[in-house]
């Protein structure tokens, strides 16, 4: 009876579920794959790497244009001395001037002052210049000692009547003094803006060329000041506001 106790326990114990062995993991639910988010991951890298695709492309497609090296007044053309060759990335949306194109532009002049520094745009040239409303481009041709030294485009000026056929008169008029001086060293125009005025050499100190000279004038003062310089008796001085 004994042994037969015995061998029932044994095989009761050896039934029973053995626990887990020390050091082995616990199994782990299998994860959960989440396709859409995946396609947004490649999505996304296919979107970058045409992006960068593109602006490698539009960088290397470039042109050579027209690149203004100093101040164009209004009414005056390009030069070889005041341009020179950039190059820039292609853009249907701006009408750039291209290189190959430096001669048809000399034939055009500017509607409106250009800055230096600037890259030419078809906009920036016509057949004539955009006089603004009310005002006039008077041109004038100075000698040494009528317009002060460095004179530039953008100064403002006065405008005086000196000298020339003014001074004369009848005989009369000489003894009695009555035209001496009566339209002679007179202020023709208070405050002018130079539009446009021709450098070189003539701003040494010892020069014999003219100077051509532009001034922008109100349409008012632009008669007089016309017939002024057709006769050589007009000539300039800095004023405040430069």
């Amino acid at each position: 009876m004994k042994i037969q106790e015995r061998a029932g326990a044994g095989a009761g114990r050896s039934a029973a579920p053995a626990g887990p062995a020390v050091g082995d993991r616990l199994p782990t639910p299998p994860r959960e794959r989440k396709p859409a988010l995946a396609a947004l991951a490649v999505l996304l890298i296919l979107v970058g790497a045409l992006g960068a695709t593109m602006l490698v492309l539009q960088a290397g497609d470039r042109i050579e244009v027209v690149k203004i090296t100093e101040p164009i007044p209004a009414g005056q053309p390009v030069t070889d001395s005041n341009t020179t060759s950039v190059m820039v990335a292609e853009d249907p949306g701006i009408h750039y001037v291209e290189w190959s194109q430096l001669n048809a532009l000399k034939k055009l002049k500017a509607v409106s002052a250009i800055p230096a520094g600037v890259v030419a745009v078809g906009e920036m040239f016509g057949d004539e210049a955009k006089v603004p409303s009310g005002k006039a481009l008077v041109g004038m041709s100075l000698k040494e000692g009528q317009y002060p030294a460095g004179l530039e485009s953008g100064d403002v000026v006065a405008a005086y009547r000196v000298g020339g056929t003014s001074r004369s008169g009848s005989d009369d008029d000489a003894g009695t003094g009555g035209s001496a001086g009566g339209g002679s060293d007179s202020l023709l125009v208070e405050q002018a803006r130079v539009d446009f005025v021709q450098a070189g050499k003539s701003d040494d100190i010892v020069s014999s060329a003219n100077k051509p000279v532009t001034l922008l004038v109100d349409s008012a003062e632009a008669a007089v000041l016309t017939q002024a310089a057709s006769n050589g008796e007009v000539a300039l001085v800095l004023v405040p506001g430069n």
